[in-house]
């Protein structure tokens, strides 16, 4: 049994030390990956919560219904109105914190009036190694993070999906729209609903990993390396400049080191 297994043992294990668990669903390949064990682990007692906040494209919601439809996981579904508070609107640096708090906050809420315990979420070691402000507000709530917990990275949480059949083992990985956003800059519908329409627009052109962040009226494209090429085709860049500008912005640009998780933060990181 090599060390991902093992892992996967204890992740098990774990879940198993649970009388019933919620769990934060968004259909992404943790959340998804994390649900699976649980349900093979406790059954019914392993209830799906997904938040449908704006900063979340339709897909992903209608994405995350379906597995739980297929699979005959309860799922419970809460609005989530994050652009109401000032401290995610504005957009400071912490917005995350402040996001997370309030919708873990509504997701315990559901556990309590469920009269279940433990809450957990899709973490795993990959994501301790960036800015992330939201996991301070899943400690401070008592959040458990399972895979976290369990040692699994992002790669072994890929690998066992694609055992188990999973749907979303090889899927792009997904960040909340509002991760587009420069700091600083405030959150509106508008501009949400137009870097939404420009990653879609993406998508149906056949990109794998992508996102598009705004600037102002300036969208700055990211890709895989690979695919840059693709992107600078005639044909293709002249779709995605004509479509960008009647979303709304006025300057396209294809940003040359690729796409990177955790972009927006570069600019609070020391030279």
């Amino acid at each position: 049994m090599d060390l991902r297994h093992d892992k996967y043992v204890k992740l098990k294990e774990q879940l198993a030390g649970f009388e019933s668990i919620v769990i934060a669903f968004s259909g992404g390949v943790d959340s998804t990956f994390l649900l699976t064990a649980a349900h093979e682990t406790l059954g019914e007692k392993a209830v799906a919560v997904t938040a449908a906040p704006a900063f979340v494209p339709l897909r992903e919601l209608e994405e995350a219904a379906a597995f739980c439809r297929e699979r005959s996981i309860r799922q419970i579904v809460i609005p989530a109105v994050e652009l109401n508070l000032d401290d995610v609107r504005h957009n400071p640096p912490d917005r995350c914190y402040h996001c997370k708090k309030n919708i873990f906050g509504k997701i315990l809420a559901v556990a309590s009036r469920e009269g279940i315990a433990v809450v957990a979420e899709g973490s795993n070691v990959d994501d301790t190694g960036d800015y992330r402000p939201g996991m301070l507000a899943i400690q401070e709530l008592r959040i458990r993070s399972p895979l976290l917990e369990a040692g699994l990275t992002k790669q072994d949480i890929r690998d066992l999906s694609r055992e188990q059949g999973l749907p979303t083992w090889d899927k792009p990985s997904f960040a909340c729209l509002a991760s587009r956003f420069v700091y600083g800059e405030p959150i509106t519908d508008e501009k949400l609903r137009m870097v939404d329409r420009a990653e879609q627009l993406l998508m149906d052109l056949g990109f794998r990993q992508y996102r598009v962040r705004i600037h102002g009226n300036l969208a700055r494209i990211e890709m895989l390396p690979e695919e840059l090429q693709k992107a600078a085709e005639e044909e293709i860049r002249g779709i995605i400049a004509s479509k960008l500008k009647e979303y709304g912005f006025s300057y396209v640009t294809l940003d040359l080191a690729g796409y990177r998780t955790g972009s927006m933060n570069e600019g609070l990181r020391p030279l």
